[in-house]
């Protein structure tokens, strides 16, 4: 075989995977709401989403609201209102969205408003940039109307307390479980959100997956969307959703793009990972999967007019 005969046959093989998706396009599926979230709080989420579907709204609206529905109820300490604080008692939020479109929007580190998720989704929606952090992410916020509201609650509060006389290291699979809310509208357009009051008595600053794009959440409008909870540092490493999408993109179905993802963190801490990850995924022709690391988690499924909590068991 000739030089250039031999490099062309390399070129081919190597774009062939991609050529290959591409020629199989996904069905889109429609008039058929599709929504799925993690956790058993996913179910009043799904079900607020789904609230603002019959009003009108698209996928981005939707997943926004689902988010909301976490962020405000008092007796979930993972997210928004009553989340536990870090290692100083401050209730620190973050949270990211993407739409169909490929727009996204975060915020991290924020303080002292009530919901992350609307003022990410306006850091896309009203400028150039995808992250505002801290300080600057509230002041964002306020000039957006958002009004400041201490999130610390009594309840809260107490837990902290408890945990400062000991300072018993937290496993984050002990202490919080991100929301995250995957929608595709009857359109059969797709769009995720994700929010989270992060790590319990984590250091003062840490901030993890949720309000990064690719980690936590991402969306591709042509192929699926994908979303994380767990230990963000690891998801962080791995781009975890990122890849569960462009897995589906190659062929995998939902169920083994997760899977496929996971095993990846597996091989990389040598078969026996010490923490949690689970992921789920929404393909584009309305299928969705899930899959977790260790012991299992549970993610809401609305599909077909049913709400449903699921259990997963996990890889290992």
């Amino acid at each position: 075989m000739k030089r250039r005969d031999f490099l062309a046959a390399g070129i081919a093989g190597a774009v062939s995977p991609t050529i290959l998706a591409k020629s199989k396009k996904l069905k889109t599926n429609k008039n058929n709401p599709v929504i799925i979230s993690t956790w058993n709080f996913g179910i009043p989420a799904n079900e607020e989403a789904l609230r603002a579907l019959k009003n009108g709204g698209d996928a981005m609206d939707a997943a926004e609201a689902g988010a909301r529905n976490a962020e405000s109820d008092i007796e979930n300490n993972s997210v928004g209102l009553g989340g536990l604080p870090d290692e100083l008692g401050y209730v620190t939020l973050d949270s990211c969205v993407m739409d169909s479109a490929g727009n996204a929007g975060s915020v991290a580190f924020l303080q002292n408003i009530e919901h992350p998720v609307s003022v990410a989704r306006m850091v896309m929606e009203k400028t150039k940039h995808v992250m505002l952090v801290g300080e600057g992410a509230k002041q964002f916020a306020l000039s957006q109307g958002f009004k400041e509201k201490n999130l610390l609650t009594e309840k809260s509060k107490k837990e902290w307390k408890k945990w400062l006389k000991e300072r018993r290291e937290m496993t984050p699979h002990e202490t919080h479980d991100t929301l995250s809310v995957l929608v595709q509208d009857k359109k059969g357009d797709l769009a995720g959100a994700c929010t989270t009051s992060g790590w319990a008595y984590k250091m003062h600053g840490r901030v993890g997956d949720s309000p990064i794009i690719g980690a936590a959440l991402f969306v591709d409008n042509e192929v699926g969307c994908a979303a994380a909870t767990g230990l963000g540092e690891e998801v962080i490493k791995s781009t975890g959703s990122f890849l569960v999408v462009e897995l589906m993109r190659q062929g995998y179905n939902p169920n083994e793009a997760c899977q496929e993802a996971l095993n990846r963190v597996i091989k990389a801490h040598n078969g026996n990972p010490d923490f949690q990850i689970g992921y789920i995924a929404l393909r584009k022709d309305g299928k969705v999967g899930s899959s977790c690391l260790k012991w299992s988690f549970d993610y809401a499924l609305h599909k077909n007019g049913v709400n449903k909590l699921n259990n997963v068991k996990g890889l290992l």
